[in-house]
């Protein structure tokens, strides 16, 4: 926990006080995040200076009491026991709710721990025209109160005065020997007292003015026909957004990188390392930078929706429904975020206390279709139904390409009922969610947890990919043997002589331009490679659901991202433009079955190859952060097994019923 050669903080509270606001002031960007030893919850640290001393603080997980029942409230129950004797521990409270949040201060005091209180969200008190007198408080408590706005930084030095200043242990607030053993006894012992100690500081004769504005507008937004209709045009808005706003940075991301492996290939010496840079490195990076446009806004609008206090009413509204399949009402924002990226979408389960319920919902997120899959199905459904095909105002490729997605919802309600059955769980399944205020977004804090979150994608995350990335890159450029020397030998001037027209070369013997023939090497090493070997290998396998080793080797391919499927298929078939998706097409729509002799892509095949993508775990990046939130290995391979069964079996199906 705390760094032993600094003098310690740590942040506590209930959730909705603004405590992350608070930290996020104190330490701007010198904070870093990682996990609390031997769980998933997310451990945020930082520094900040004060009078020449270097402070170290750390933001606990929210809790109402120190009686833990999640995972996150074990934490922070583990820490504030832990807490070494100069540690001091700051809690933080919100003023307009000062009873409920005293109960939590009470019971750390009695621990004998160095406690400041500090009274956040003054400004919402004294709109509400009352007072509350901070030093008879103080004196009453025995110990440093301090009132602050975290939201404008206001009081912030006050407080990192207060915490070095802070010397003496807080003194008990109920005396042992008259406290009750029993625990309800005893909370309502340490009400009573806080009651008495309220009333001699608080002044509460004005109007709560913003918990009326409150609950007039959860009288619309939790509306059982308004609520629902609301939520889906918001999320109409967001997804929108996401597939139409992301476009423009996602293209000038991989036009940059494309540029660079241009720049890398013609300044680097030809050879391995170039090759490593170039199609390895460089193409492994691209495809995590890529997907930091759709990350940026989709927790972009998921944290603008919780700082205003939404997303507690999205899901409370969603709870009823989602329960039946052994999920939660907060697993509704990850589900529906898996529509741009499954793995934003496994990281935004943390607010799920639950764990059966978290894991539940990080396993099925991937059934959903995301922005990946879009080129496949593209390229597939453009294979089997005509452009001009229509269903009266419906085009048949749109209704296809719907009826995907909504075979991903399906599937994953369906998993997400088995696995309910299937996981054993001891702890309770229950929802309870506090309704905050609504209130405008707390701008910084929005930016500061945008680049926490794209942070952690990029460096947890992206040394997987990368890693993986490098490991495809050498099993696609290498094959046992001399098998690459034959075939460059088989194109030599001795066998395919050419005379020099220009700008365009011509052999002699064939009616192939140059980079034709060096597309066919390519394809033809690409099927002496050892990834070729894997497709010629899997063939037996696939073969039942109408798959050659061409797609096999797409399949191995396409794993670290469901997209390069596209790509792969480009360079089999022998078309040298990748973006070409017409091109492409064409000479898919021409490929034989090298046995029957038959069209490949029929019907029964390219269903099946659909139904293969719809439902099978093509994502490293998906299965790397799946390890990362569940911290076992475990659950990455249940998944990729399931799924790849699933994938199979509808596929198997499939093709049998149109073959």
């Amino acid at each position: 926990m705390a760094e032993k050669n600094l003098l310690n903080v740590l942040l506590v509270g209930n959730p909705n006080t603004g405590k992350s606001t608070l930290f996020n002031g104190l330490t701007g960007l010198s904070q870093k995040v990682g996990n609390f030893p031997g769980v998933t919850v997310d451990k945020k640290s930082g520094t900040f200076k004060v009078n020449n001393q270097l402070v170290n603080v750390v933001d606990l997980p929210g809790t109402y009491s120190l009686s833990p029942n999640s995972e996150d409230e074990k934490v922070t129950h583990e820490q504030v026991l832990n807490a070494a004797e100069h540690d001091v521990i700051v809690v933080v409270a919100d003023v307009t709710n000062l009873k409920r949040n005293m109960l939590l201060l009470t019971q750390i005091m009695d621990l004998g721990k160095k406690v400041v209180l500090v009274l956040n969200m003054m400004d919402l008190l004294q709109k509400n025209k009352q007072e509350i007198n901070i030093e008879k408080l103080a004196s009453l408590l025995g110990i440093s109160v301090i009132p602050i706005n975290a939201q404008i930084g206001k009081g912030l030095q006050e407080l990192k005065e207060a915490v070095i200043n802070c010397n003496t242990s807080s003194v008990k607030f109920i005396d042992e020997k008259t406290s009750s053993s029993g625990v309800v006894d005893e909370t309502m012992l340490r009400y009573s007292k806080i009651n008495q100690i309220l009333s001699q500081c608080l002044n509460q004769k004005g109007e709560d003015k913003i918990a009326i504005l409150t609950k007039k507008i959860d009288n619309i937004l939790t509306h059982k026909i308004y609520g629902y209709l609301i939520f889906l045009g918001i999320l109409f808005t967001i997804f929108q957004a996401i597939f139409s706003w992301s476009s423009y940075p996602m293209e000038l991301i991989e036009n940059g990188f494309l540029l660079l492996g241009e720049w890398l290939g013609n300044t680097l010496p030809p050879g391995i390392f170039n090759d490593l840079m170039v199609n390895g490195i460089v193409a492994g990076l691209s495809g995590i930078f890529v997907f930091v446009p759709q990350i940026t806004m989709l927790f972009g609008f998921i944290v603008i929706l919780e700082d205003t206090g939404y997303m507690s009413r999205v899901s409370f509204l969603m709870d009823r429904i989602l329960r039946q399949f052994g999920l939660n009402g907060k697993s509704i924002i990850p589900l529906l975020s898996s529509t741009a990226c499954a793995v934003p979408a496994i990281m935004s389960t943390r607010t799920i206390n639950n764990f059966k319920e978290r894991l539940i919902t990080i396993m099925v997120a991937p059934l959903i279709s995301c922005s990946a899959r879009i080129p496949v199905y593209t390229l597939l459904i453009s294979l089997v139904i005509p452009k001009e095909s229509s269903w009266g105002i419906f085009n048949m490729q749109g209704l296809l390409m719907m009826g995907l997605y909504l075979i991903g919802f399906i599937a994953a309600l369906a998993a997400a009922w088995v696995m309910k059955k299937l996981i054993q769980s001891k702890e309770k399944s229950s929802f309870i969610m506090e309704m905050p205020i609504y209130r405008m977004p707390r701008w910084k804090n929005v930016g500061l947890s945008i680049y926490s979150k794209v942070q952690i994608f990029l460096f947890d995350a992206g040394k997987i990919i990368v890693a993986i990335s490098i490991v495809l890159w050498v099993l696609s450029s290498y094959g046992p043997g001399d098998k690459f020397e034959q075939i460059e030998k088989k194109y030599t001037v001795e066998t395919y002589d050419y005379t020099s027209q220009s700008d365009n070369k011509m052999y002699n013997n064939t009616s192939l331009t140059e980079n034709e023939i060096n597309t066919l090497i390519a394809a033809e090493k690409l099927e002496s490679s050892y990834a070729g070997m894997i497709g010629k290998t899997i063939e037996p396998l696939i073969q039942p659901i109408g798959f050659d080793w061409k797609i096999g080797i797409s399949l191995v391919t396409s794993f670290a991202a469901r997209e390069v499927f596209v790509g792969t298929m480009a360079t089999l078939y022998s078309v040298g433009d990748e973006d070409n998706t017409a091109s492409i097409r064409t000479k898919m729509m021409n490929a034989k079955n090298h046995v029957t002799g038959e069209k490949l892509y029929s019907k029964a095949t390219t269903m099946s190859l659909l139904l293969f993508y719809a439902f099978a775990m093509q994502c490293m990046a998906t299965l790397a952060v799946v390890y990362r939130e569940t911290k076992s290995i475990k659950w990455p391979l249940i998944q990729l097994v399931y799924m790849g069964v699933l994938a199979y079996l509808s596929s198997f199906i499939v093709y049998q019923i149109f073959a």
